[in-house]
């Protein structure tokens, strides 16, 4: 069995070099005692299904969205002491991610089909958007998408926004890697990926929505196979510093090769840091 690499990097936003803090140079051990006041209990709702996206309102520190792989969105505005289904309607219950817009926190858009892809998995048929804070939804498309690992809406703009489509487990398709739409969801255009490699992730830089940040991945789940292999050919790290018109691979300091399902994160306080975790097949020692 090839050994697998799944370590924290830090990746400068010019991707000149980037930092294993996992791999190769190890992080700082960090005391137990520093999560000790940290006290975690279940909020429900009981039988709400697994959870594969979750997501806050801005200026709303009460009301909280969630999606579950197969049990739809659900919504609190009391912090999570009651919640309640607000997508029983809609012809899927598969959720892959939650987006709030945070210029118009009324507009929330969902990508239907889980991204945590294992034995047992639901898919979609693409992308919805309420903008009465999920009172009514309205589909936007992208049906043969399946399985949506990520939304990001531009900071400023709620129609600016960018889906990172998995794409059909079972086969190739032409509805996967990154969409974009600069009209709240009406038009789509595919700007990244082809009908083998997907995408999982994609993030805007708070500071500067023309930069933006995306993971491939190239996953296919042959029906002899358990789990899906994730780690095909073209996956990897994308920049775009135009709006997601152009992309540029960040090869410096990642794996060569392997690169699987990866997340990242842009640091709020300091745009110039961006974390990714990166899981990676290494090649089999000689």
């Amino acid at each position: 069995m090839p050994p697998s690499l799944r370590g924290l990097l830090r990746v400068p936003p010019s991707g000149a070099s980037s930092e294993a803090l996992e791999h190769g140079i190890l992080a700082a051990p960090i005391s137990s005692d520093l999560y000790s006041g940290l006290r975690w209990r279940m909020l429900g709702p009981f039988r709400g299904g697994r959870v594969a996206a979750a997501t806050g309102v801005p200026g709303r520190p009460n009301d909280f969205y969630f999606g579950a792989v197969n049990g739809g969105v659900w919504k609190t505005t009391d912090g999570g002491r009651v919640w309640a289904p607000i997508f029983d309607g809609q012809s899927t219950a598969s959720i892959g991610a939650i987006a709030v817009a945070p210029s118009a926190p009324d507009t929330v858009y969902v990508g239907s089909g889980e991204s945590t892809l294992r034995d047992s998995v639901g898919y979609g048929n693409g992308v919805y958007k309420s903008t009465d804070a999920g009172m009514t939804w309205a589909h936007l498309g992208l049906d043969q998408t399946h399985h949506i690992g990520k939304i990001a809406i531009d900071p400023k703009n709620p129609n600016n926004v960018f889906v990172a489509a998995i794409g059909k487990l079972y086969a190739a398709n032409k509805e996967r890697g990154i969409f974009r739409s600069r009209d709240g969801g009406h038009t789509w255009q595919q700007v990244l990926g082809d009908e083998n490699v997907g995408a999982v992730e994609v993030v805007i830089d708070p500071s500067n929505s023309q930069i933006v940040y995306a993971g491939l991945w190239n996953t296919r789940r042959p029906p002899w196979f358990t789990y899906a292999p994730t780690n095909g050919p073209g996956g990897g790290i994308f920049k775009s510093t135009d709006g997601g018109s152009t992309w540029t691979r960040l090869t410096n300091g990642l794996p060569k090769e392997g690169i699987g399902r990866t997340g990242i994160a842009i640091a709020p306080t300091n745009p110039n840091r961006v974390y990714a975790i990166v899981d990676c097949l290494l090649p089999e020692a000689p």
